[in-house]
Formats: C-alpha cells, structure tokens, sequence
C-alpha cells in the first residue's frame, strides 16, 4: 500500500476536520498525518474565538477532541510555521502539506481617529476575554459609553459581553483577571451600529435573541431604522433567516424592554465616518446616514450624527495573515489558491501545497462550509499524487528529532491531555465545568505533569 505523509498546519476546526475526512476517505494509501498549532491548544478559534457564555458553540470542541483522542493524528502544539519549522523542512518530511491558519486579525477599518487611544480592534477584544496565552492580563476598560461598529455574530459576542453582569459570567471558563476586568468596568451604555438595515444584518438569529434578552440589561431599537424596500421585502420573503431576525426586532420595537442600569443599542444605517478624539483618546464617534436604494443596498444621505463614547470597538471582519514562502493575496487576506490548490504568482500549482478554511476562502461561513472546503481541498490533493513531494526524512519519528534539536518545547497529544484535566480540576473546585488556563509557559509545565 502506498504512504502518504502529511502535514496540517493550523489545528482549529479546518485543519481537524480536514486531517479526519482525509483518514475517513482514503483507502488507497496509508495515511499518517501531523498536526501542527502555533498555540499549545488545539481548536483554534472555537477555543479562542467564541464567547464564553456559549456552551452551545463550545460543544463542538467535544467532537474534535474525539478525532484527535483515537490516536490516528498526531499533535504538535506551541510550533510556529515559518520559525520552528519552515517550508523546506516539511518538504523533507512529508508529501504534502494543507494549510489551514485561519484568520485571527483585524481587518482594517480605514477612517480617521481609527488609531486613538480608547480604539479597538474586536479580534484583539475577543482574544482578551478568551484568554488567549499571548495576550497581556489587563484590558483597559474605563469607558461608560462604548461604540460597537458591525452587525456580524463578533459584533454582537463584544457588545454582550462589555454590557453584561460579570457575575453571569462565573459559570463559564473565564479565569480571574478577565472577570476582575469586567467587573471594574464602568459601563452602561454599548451601541452597536451597522451600514444597513434589519433585513441586511449579518446576525444569526439565536445571536440576536442573546444579545437582546441578557439579564439586566435593556436592548433598544429606534423607530427611524426600520425602513424597508422592494429588496428588502424580496429578502424577508425568501428567506427564513432573515424573516425571524427582522421579527425579532419589530417586537422589540413594539415592545419595548423594562429600563435597567446597562442598556445594549441597536442603530442601523449608519456609516461610520471618524473617530473623534480629545487629547489623542477616543471622545465621539461620527456617522453618516445612509437609506435604502431599491435594491436592500443602501446609498449616503449626508446626514452626519455623533455620538459622545469614550471607547470604539472595530467588528468589521477577520483578516488572515501571511506565511512564510506561500503566496499570499493582500487584499482579500487569503493564501492564493484555486479550490484549496495553492498557486503560485504565474498561477501555476505549486506542487504539495494546499490550503482550506478561512485561509483559503476568507472569514465567512460556518461549519459546515469549513467541511465542505476540507473535500474540495482533499479531492485535489488525493487526484495530485504524482506532484507530491518525496521526502528524503518521511521516518514519523524525524520530525520530533527536528523540533527538538532546535530546542522547540512542543505539546504533544499527551501533554495536552494533562493541560485538559488540569483546567477541568480547577473549575470543578470553583462549581465550573473548566477554568481555562492562559500561561503558555505553565500549559507547558502542566503538560509534562510538573
């Protein structure tokens, strides 16, 4: 039978669902296949990227801890592609290589006062709150009135998260310093704005009805939002989605929530056009109205409102970044590729190099279109075998003999195991189901059962 050695590079949910298909599909070779994390956890952005009061989200953790719990793909924790190991090694080690990075930054929101001090970006937020190891302890939250621009899911995890009691939150995995940290906050006002109108959010509807029903917390709509047109009726007609969200909000509309001490503000149509600032820290923030032209896209009215916030959070996307010796596109913020094919700056497939998830497709989607990529890419590469590479080293044990001769502190599925119990003993000592750790270097003590 014939050996296929291959490579993962990223282990959220793309490359874990990608590196299971491919066991599940192939039976023409023998399939071995490493996992590789710049982090020492596994998951990716389900560990890092969703909100803590989702348990819902989270089970899905419990499904790829399945996949990688059989034994069959091997992981590789706190290993950095492009430092501790490069294109060339994997070349000597492996067939084929599927990248599978995801997207974790930003995407730029270019208008003026974008930089001030009191400015953020919501991924860097969100990574806070996740505990994410390489993000410091403290986030600066002093403000009493906040901006939230985006009407995606990020936008309404921030705005819940900034304007909800911290004590709800201490059935979660928090640790302490991100409870401490919100429970200084002196908030009582999150406004979250978006360009359209309510039958073009991008929210999911149980998002919606998150956001809008938190304990102790009044949501607000405005009546001067819900406008609509011949696009937008099109879209509540054809579409179930959009029908309950836009549901949602007119009986909000009509029946408004009890006042409370932190109130959470829905505006709609309303183009953010400056940060405004004092003394170099956010003050304001400038928007221009916008209206529906027809279509359900909305036109610039002229109309310029402010509002009096003292902190901005940026939930206009996620952005991918870029990887050593791989093309990358700059502005769409993916590796190019054509259908998980990695090409090169002629267009041509590089041969072995592939790519999946939200780096080869953009921040979009959900799991299941994770997992439709994932085939698209497999097919491929599986149809590929006379362009692989033929490693000089394919012995499983040379690539733990390359890391550690460069002194790499990997994680290995082992090692990840003690972290896992360790955080679940800690959170039953507290009434939680875990209490997630944040020290990458005590992950990797824990690790080793120190």
């Amino acid at each position: 039978m014939s050996k296929l050695r291959l490579a993962v590079i990223g282990a959220g949910p793309a490359g874990i669902y990608a590196s299971d298909l491919i066991l599940k599909a192939e039976r023409d070779f023998d399939v071995s296949i490493d996992l590789f994390d710049l982090l020492p956890a596994p998951y990716g952005l389900v560990r890092y990227g969703v909100a803590p009061d989702h348990p819902r989200i989270k089970g899905i953790i419990r499904a790829l801890f399945e996949v990688l719990d059989r034994g069959d793909i091997r992981f590789f924790g706190n290993v950095k592609y492009g430092v501790d190991i490069t294109l060339d090694d994997l070349k000597q080690h492996y067939n084929a290589v599927i990248f599978a990075t995801g997207a974790i930054k930003d995407a730029d929101l270019d208008i003026p006062g974008a930089d001030l001090e009191g400015s953020f970006g919501a991924a860097d937020f969100v990574n806070w709150y996740d505990a994410h190891p390489d993000f410091p302890l403290e986030w600066p939250l002093d403000a009493k009135e906040v901006a939230v621009i985006g009407n995606g899911n990020v936008a309404l995890d921030v705005a819940r998260i900034l304007v909800k009691r911290p004590e709800d939150l201490l059935s979660t995995d928090i640790p302490d310093h991100v409870y401490q940290g919100l429970k200084a906050s002196p908030v009582t006002d999150v406004h979250v704005f978006g360009r359209r109108g309510p039958a073009q959010v991008k929210f999911s509807p149980l998002e919606l009805r998150e956001a809008l029903h938190v304990e102790g917390v009044q949501a607000i709509v405005y009546d001067e939002d819900f406008q609509y047109d011949d696009g937008s009726r099109e879209a509540i007609d054809s579409n179930n989605q959009i029908r309950v969200m836009v549901k949602t909000l007119e009986d909000l509309r009509e029946n408004p929530s009890e006042p409370q001490e932190r109130r959470l503000h829905l505006h709609f149509f309303s183009t953010p056009r400056e940060i405004l600032g004092t003394d170099g820290k956010v003050a304001g923030i400038k928007f221009e109205r916008t209206e529906l032209d027809g279509t359900g896209r909305v036109r610039a009215t002229g109309e310029m409102r402010e509002f009096e916030v003292q902190a901005v959070y940026r939930a206009v996307g996620y952005f991918g970044s870029e990887l050593d010796a791989i093309p990358f596109d700059d502005v769409e913020g993916v590796i190019r590729n054509e259908e998980g094919r990695v090409l090169d700056q002629s267009g041509s497939h590089i041969p072995g190099v592939y790519c999946t998830g939200w780096i080869k497709r953009g921040p979009v989607g959900l799991i299941g279109h994770t997992k439709a990529d994932a085939i698209e890419t497999i097919g491929h590469l599986l149809s590929d075998r006379a362009s692989w590479w033929s490693p000089s080293n394919p012995g499983e044990e040379a690539i733990e003999e390359t890391l550690r001769s460069r002194g790499v502190d990997f994680m290995a599925w082992p090692g990840w195991l003690n972290v896992d119990g360790e955080e679940k003993r800690l959170g039953q000592l507290s009434g939680r189901e875990r209490l997630k750790l944040h020290n990458r270097a005590q992950m990797l003590d824990i690790s080793k059962g120190r």
